[in-house]
């Protein structure tokens, strides 16, 4: 079991421990230096997330206008060249 811990957290796990509390306190020393708070990276994080849904949405409907507009044009157009072919079968 341990082995497979110490391989997993690619170190013994109070190595891992010491260099995560040495790392996150050299990171909340930088974020205290430029004041930037969790919940403000959070926000962003959401805030970014909320830009690509609406983005996402505002391109597929563009697509959907693009199909709108060809349709227009093709389906009568496909019609026309169906009923103008079409030839009455012979008794």
């Amino acid at each position: 079991m341990s082995n497979a811990v110490t391989r997993f957290l690619g170190d013994s796990p109070l190595r891992v421990f010491i260099k995560l509390v040495i790392l996150s306190i050299l990171v909340g020393m930088t974020m205290s230096f430029f004041d930037i708070r969790p919940m403000d990276v959070v926000g962003s994080i959401v805030g970014v997330v909320e830009r690509i849904w609406r983005l996402g949405f505002s391109v597929l409907y563009d697509w959907l206008e693009y199909l709108a507009l060809g349709a227009a044009i093709v389906v009568p157009a496909f019609l026309l060249i169906r009923l103008l072919s079409y030839r009455s079968p012979r008794a």
